[in-house]
């Protein structure tokens, strides 16, 4: 029988996804964490490194590992894999030789056990240890340490010293003598592109962009081109994306009046998700907002800008898709023969048709995978998904997998406000993001258990992306905080999470509900058109552009802020303030930040100066970046933030090479 484990125990391999079955995720660039553990039977010493094989099975030279906590057997060591593609990981343990002698010798010699064998006894295993470091690279080094060992004019203290000459150990460290090799089996780990971790978003929709409201005349669409001529100012606050709602042809059977009401008057627009009419389906645009050719306009102008378009795919109908007479089989019809709408109780969409999966599942992949292609060659990479977690899991495994099989640079993200268990099979099954819960998560405990969650395990598979609002979210946060409570949640935003999104008309802190108790907007750009005069809210101040601003160049100026799994909370002895940290190399960011909108909180944030790359008690000089301001912080320290002129503090730090090296080097 074949054993299942080898000669040395190489256990609980992580990241680990699925058993093994599926990839875990990273993208070119990005420092990750692989542990293990590892141990053998007795007291000779054991040590284990990470094998990394590239996309072309290239095996990468080893990264040493090291216990991560004394007598835990966990083991851990930070791997960079450097390019896109498919790569495979594996942990090999192997008994150490040499430092078991080390550690024999530094009890027997001293204490004149057997010293002449211990010595001699070592001299042959670095005679055998030299043969495996090359000429070039100090074999002559520990060849020396060999000779010393033997040589018996000198004391013996004299001979066991030369085996701490660096140049020696420097030598071994690069090409140890390793026995009884064991591996753990390879497991796969995909290396995407950087935007699928990284980036700011930016939501809005083009027929209100340009569009023309006038008192007793029908109301004018903005469209392709219109919308084209806000990209600048996108793109002057630092986003990398701008995400456009659905772009189709919009039905007019159950179309939704102001405000989801059931009755639409002649000129109400509709909802950009009820997609289909006679002017085509989802491979066809709204003519309000021009044709094909200016949505290709659209994409030139925000390319020119290094803005990437990310499109809504939404797979449902309105009742006059043509789908819904060309393929009844992928609809739900009811006994009475009609077909079934969409609901999210208390939530109905009459004026949306879900789609039924069972009966033609093949042929909804290929139309799903020849949409997207669709799309993909108009210059469209990143594809927004509306509501993934009502279709099949399975269907989006087979689709993403028929993308990313010649298109691996498509990012996909999930807007799934579902349950946890469906959000992360999404992420496992392709999904390079999701939507999150942080709308939600207010509270300093809250943001605290939830980011523990996100950087833990499940960071291996899912990426959140914190979008501050959507037009379906407006939190009573917002609603009562003002424009105090728009500045910290963009603070947080922008700063827990390497991906982050506003959607239009948050940095106008527009906070009017439907009614109390709603999350809708008043006036809700689904349903009609919203024009916004930016210059005259740029003029008179009505604006947090600024903070939006700075936040993103932050962002791009700070390695710490472009990862998720280096994160770290402080203590704060004030529910209503809270600090954490972020760490890259030798980049460190840290922030403070008010939660309460409404009154100033004045606390004494404790920091961990170890885990700041500091010594316990240094007094380091900060510059908050938000501000300007300097000030001397130590292990103690005292923060007065007043809502609405310091929402939070974001201090840049550069441990020294002494003392702050990189938790993952």
């Amino acid at each position: 029988m074949k054993s299942l484990i080898g000669r040395i125990p190489v256990l609980d391999v992580r990241p680990l996804v699925d058993c093994g079955r599926r990839p875990a995720k990273a993208v070119a660039g990005e420092t990750i964490q692989i542990t293990a553990t590892v141990f053998r039977e007795g007291h000779d010493a054991v040590a284990a490194d990470v094998v990394l094989r590239d996309p072309r099975g290239r095996r990468a030279p080893f990264t040493p590992m090291r216990e991560l906590a004394p007598g835990t057997d966990r083991w851990g060591a930070w791997v960079t894999p450097g390019t896109e593609g498919d790569w495979t990981y594996a942990v090999e343990a192997w008994s150490d030789p040499v430092a078991t002698w080390r550690h024999t010798a530094e009890v027997k010699v001293p204490a004149g056990i057997d010293t002449d064998l211990v010595l001699a006894e070592g001299a042959e295993l670095y005679e055998r240890a030299a043969a495996g470091v090359p000429k070039k690279d100090g074999r002559e080094y520990v060849l020396a340490v060999a000779d010393a060992l033997r040589d018996g004019s000198r004391p013996p203290a004299a001979r066991l010293g030369a085996v701490r000459c660096p140049d020696a150990s420097g030598a071994l460290a690069r090409h140890p003598l390793r026995e009884l090799v064991s591996s753990s089996a390879r497991l796969p780990l995909r290396v995407e592109r950087r935007r699928a971790l990284f980036g700011s978003w930016y939501e809005l929709f083009p027929r209100s962009e340009g569009a023309v409201l006038a008192e007793g005349e029908p109301p004018v669409s903005g469209t392709f081109r219109t919308a084209a001529e806000r990209l600048p100012a996108v793109a002057a606050m630092g986003f990398d994306v701008v995400y456009l709602p659905p772009v189709h042809p919009i039905g007019a059977t159950h179309r939704k009046g102001p405000d989801n009401a059931l009755a639409a008057g002649a000129h109400d627009v509709g909802v950009p998700w009820a997609i289909g009419s006679a002017e085509g389906g989802h491979d066809a645009v709204h003519p309000d907002l021009g044709t094909l050719a200016d949505f290709d306009h659209f994409v030139r102008a925000a390319r020119s800008l290094r803005l990437e378009v990310a499109l809504d795919f939404a797979l449902q109908c309105s009742p006059d898709h043509p789908w819904v007479k060309e393929h009844p089989e992928w609809f739900h019809h009811r006994p009475d023969g009609s077909i079934a709408y969409a609901e999210n109780p208390p939530k109905k969409y009459q004026d949306i048709y879900p789609i039924a999966f069972d009966a033609d599942m093949p042929g909804l992949v290929a139309e799903s995978v020849r949409l997207l292609r669709f799309w993909m060659d108009r210059g469209v990479r990143i594809f927004r998904v509306d509501n993934p977690h009502t279709k099949p899991v399975v269907f989006w495994e087979r689709v993403l997998g028929e993308i990313r099989r010649t298109d691996p640079d498509v990012v996909f993200l999930a807007e799934a406000f579902t349950r946890p268990a469906m959000m992360h099979a999404l992420a496992a099954v392709g999904f390079q993001q999701s939507y999150t819960y942080f709308t939600w998560r207010t509270a300093k405990h809250e943001l605290t258990e939830y980011m523990a969650e996100l950087t833990g395990e499940a960071a291996s598979y899912m990426r959140p992306n914190f979008f501050v609002n959507t037009p379906d979210i407006l939190h009573g946060y917002l609603q009562e905080g003002g424009r105090p409570a728009f500045e910290v949640r963009a603070v947080l935003g922008a700063t827990l999470s390497p991906s982050w999104g506003v959607y239009a008309g948050y940095e106008l802190c527009e906070n009017t509900p439907l009614r109390p108790g709603s999350e809708e907007y008043l006036s809700s750009e689904k349903y009609e058109l919203r024009p916004r005069d930016w210059e005259a809210a740029e003029r008179e101040g009505r604006t947090i552009t600024p903070l939006i601003t700075l936040l993103n160049r932050l962002r791009r100026r700070h390695p710490a802020l472009q990862q998720l799994r280096d994160l770290h909370f402080h203590h704060v002895d004030n529910d209503a303030v809270i600090a954490y940290s972020k760490r890259s190399g030798a980049d460190v960011v840290l922030v403070v930040a008010n939660l309460d909108p409404h009154h100033t909180q004045e606390a004494t944030v404790s920091l961990d100066m170890l885990r700041l790359g500091f010594e316990e008690h240094e007094t380091v000089p900060v510059r908050d970046e938000l501000t300007g301001e300097t000030y001397h912080w130590g292990r103690a320290v005292y923060v007065r933030l007043e809502p609405g002129v310091t929402p939070a503090h974001v201090v840049a730090l550069r441990p020294s090479p002494q003392t702050g090296g990189s938790p993952t080097s």
